[in-house]
């Protein structure tokens, strides 16, 4: 009767270990879902599919076990203040249109149950998307889109990692006065051709800012279509202003426009800055190859700067060895700001929306956890990260190379650019 007793107490026993080891296995094999909203069709689909393509290589350095890299998240498989929980990315297509930003981050949070968002591409999809995110309490995180007004609406579950186009214009001016200290370059006017779109204003109103602030004459601001089809009379426009230098504001497929109308027309600034992307895009150079030298932009790091990124050669590597391209200045920025909202999540320990949202406020990432040129990630009251920084590079012999912040400079800043005759 005792062994009996003593068999069936076993038996509860073994019955009651199963059960709570089948509920710890379910629990560690509950995905945290992040929604990621990024234009995957129409003209700009070739950026949103490279932002996807460093979304998932960031997602496998998480679920996956990497020990030879110093990410924090590396060494283990999964979220571990979360059981080993795994990332699920769910994508959202915006087709590069604010209307389907705001539909897609709506589907994913109310649809998809997506415990946090990451997104968009263009500020004007971000501002809608991000509304429907801050409506249903989501936390999300941009990498990308650099319109100040995104930060300025008083959102709490709002973040953003990458520096703003006012930071950029401000940099930009202390190139070009850098420039006249050294050079005695004489640059007195500036001149702005921008796209007509949430990011386009917000470059311009940066531009304009620190034109006035540091003591240059804005002559000439043009804004064209989104997406044209012809910038003859813009290009024009500005051609007959001949500022000393132009400011561009534009995605991939209207940069390629542009250049190509400047050749036709025989006309070429004397000095170029784009702001934010184009000139980083994979695809520029093979549409127009050596007609984008001499052009430059800021961006977020160089391959030349390995030696003072340690992780950049190694996670570059990777991505060259998945997709046949190295990083570029948009995905790198994508890449950094995924990265960032999984150690929050993981620091949360909690798929809860409350408790990811209080760990990005609380974020504080150091440099040897980046592969770009920041002094870290740490956000502001706002949810704008106040350690990033640009550095300026130009194209020359058809790559890119650092020309500002001097002390980083590989190569001599050209200026004035020379004329199409003159190549």
């Amino acid at each position: 009767m005792f062994l009996r007793k003593n068999l069936i107490l076993l038996n509860i026993l073994l019955v009651l270990i199963l059960i709570v080891g089948l509920t710890i296995s379910i629990f560690a094999q509950e995905n945290v879902k992040i929604g990621v909203i990024y234009p995957l069709t129409g003209s700009l689909a070739n950026a949103g599919k490279n932002a996807l393509n460093a979304i998932n290589l960031a997602v496998s350095i998480v679920n996956e076990e990497h020990p030879d890299l110093a990410f924090n998240l590396a060494p283990s498989a999964g979220l571990p203040n979360l059981n080993g929980a795994k990332i699920e990315i769910v994508t959202g297509n915006t087709q590069g249109e604010p209307e389907f930003g705001r539909a897609e981050a709506e589907r994913l949070i109310t649809l998809e149950k997506v415990d946090a968002l990451l997104g968009a591409y263009q500020s004007g999809v971000t501002k809608t998307a991000s509304q429907i995110a801050e409506r249903y309490k989501t936390p999300f995180v941009t990498g990308i889109s650099t319109s100040p007004q995104l930060t300025e609406r008083g959102f709490k579950y709002f973040f953003r990692t990458t520096q703003t186009t006012a930071h950029e214009a401000i940099g930009a001016m202390q190139l070009i006065k850098g420039l006249n200290a050294r050079e005695n370059a004489n640059i007195k006017t500036i001149g702005m051709f921008y796209e007509n779109t949430e990011f386009g204003v917000a470059s311009y109103d940066a531009v304009e800012r620190a034109t006035i602030e540091n003591g240059f004459e804005m002559v000439s601001n043009i804004k064209f279509p989104f997406s044209s089809v012809d910038l003859e009379s813009e290009v024009l426009l500005l051609k007959n202003a001949n500022p000393d230098f132009v400011f561009g504001s534009f995605m991939i497929s209207d940069l390629i426009l542009f250049i190509k109308t400047c050749k036709k027309l025989d006309y070429i600034p004397k000095g170029y800055i784009s702001l934010d992307t184009g000139l980083t895009e994979p695809e520029l150079l093979d549409t127009v190859a050596e007609d984008a030298n001499f052009l430059m932009t800021k961006d977020v790091f160089a391959l030349d700067l390995t030696d003072k990124i340690p992780l950049l050669k190694k996670v570059n590597e990777m991505y060259r060895n998945l997709y046949g391209a190295d990083f570029d200045g948009n995905n790198i920025r994508v890449f950094t700001g995924i990265m960032a909202l999984m150690d929050a999540i993981n620091r949360a320990g909690s798929k809860d929306k409350e408790a990811i949202r209080k760990a990005l406020v609380e974020t504080d990432i150091s440099t040897d956890q980046l592969i770009v040129t920041w002094n870290g990630i740490k956000f502001d009251e706002k949810g704008q990260n106040v350690l990033s920084a640009p550095i300026f590079r130009q194209m020359l012999n058809k790559e890119l190379a650092i020309v500002y912040p001097f002390d980083l400079a590989f190569s001599e800043l050209v200026y004035p650019l020379p004329k199409w005759s003159e190549r």
